[in-house]
């Protein structure tokens, strides 16, 4: 694998604002955003302008963030023009520096949620996503359900996704929206995408209804992919989404990318430790919290008794001196 650097996109913000319990306000997804940035991801998506009041003022005014501010929307409406589109209108008004928007990729949505011709529906993502750069901002595409969607209708979904990249999106993004594809499937079809769709523009976002969210982003990475979609500590709606610190950290030792900015290599644990307060979580991988020193050393040296190779993050100073202490029994 040859590239050099992984985009990531977080949805914090907006998926992870969907996570039962959690309600944003604006001084709140303002404070995050800053946190966010300041730990080196690229894309900071804080909401959706127009859908309620809090992200509507979010995006009323430049927050001045050194990752790119992102808001999310719809493709424009069936039967409406861009210019006759409030929704719509309301992306383009917003201080963002890219728009994602979500479009339907699987052929049983176009027909039976939006109730248009496939065709349509094409030339509402091409019309949508022209519309964004026509404004100065960068576009994505988010093909929902694209998964699904594929294995229905392969052609199609594919076309979707040509014509977001052809009509300027600088992402296309590829979404298992139910979370229900297995690695495997979603190596293989992105790997088919990259053949109609660089991976260079290529990106995954993955629920994880089937606990497979942070291996179907790896798998998509070595498929092609540079973007990868999640959220601190996969916070998100249902079961959450791909867990951007776990995906960081399995490919940071893995050497697949010379990384995200330097800033956020080194943070990944106070990554963690400040969405801790956002919502307490029990256990997640690469940071210890409960340890029991002696089974953890004994785990961590596995049964030939090598040298103990500590997950990356890792675990608190606290319990890194006591499993010292163990070692030095044992």
């Amino acid at each position: 694998m040859t590239r050099e650097t992984l985009s990531l996109f977080d949805t914090t913000l907006r998926d992870g604002a969907q996570t039962h319990g959690v309600d944003f306000s604006l001084e709140d997804k303002l404070l995050i955003a800053e946190q966010l940035d300041g730990l080196g991801i690229d894309y900071v998506e804080a909401g959706y302008p127009g859908a309620n009041p809090t992200d509507t003022k979010l995006f009323g005014e430049d927050r001045k963030l050194g990752a790119k501010l992102t808001a999310f929307g719809m493709t424009k409406r069936p039967g409406r023009s861009i210019s006759n589109d409030p929704g719509f209108q309301a992306l383009l008004s917003a201080e963002a520096d890219a728009i994602c928007l979500v479009g339907k990729t699987w052929d049983f949505h176009v027909d039976v949620a939006l109730g248009i011709t496939l065709d349509e529906n094409l030339a509402a993502i091409k019309e949508s996503v022209a519309a964004v750069v026509a404004s100065g901002r960068e576009a994505l595409l988010d093909c929902e359900h694209f998964f699904d969607g594929y294995k229905a209708n392969p052609d199609y979904a594919l076309s979707c996704a040509k014509a977001g990249y052809e009509a300027g999106a600088r992402w296309v993004v590829l979404c298992d929206t139910n979370g229900g594809t297995l690695p495997h499937e979603v190596e293989a079809i992105v790997a088919t995408v990259t053949a109609h769709v660089p991976g260079a523009n290529l990106g995954i976002h993955a629920h994880n209804d089937t606990e497979q969210a942070v291996a179907n982003s790896l798998a998509a990475v070595d498929a092609g992919a540079v973007q990868v979609q999640g959220t601190i500590n996969g916070f998100g709606e249902r079961c959450g989404n791909a867990d951007l610190i776990s995906v960081v950290s399995n490919l940071l030792p893995a050497k697949v990318v010379a990384m995200v900015r330097a800033s956020l290599a080194g943070n990944l644990d106070l990554a963690r430790r400040h969405h801790f307060e956002l919502l307490p979580i029990f256990k997640a991988a690469f940071i210890e919290t409960n340890p029991a020193p002696i089974k953890y050393a004994m785990d961590r040296m596995g049964l030939a008794g090598g040298p103990v190779r500590l997950p990356l993050v890792a675990i608190r100073p606290a319990s890194q001196q006591m499993l010292d202490e163990v070692l030095k029994r044992y």
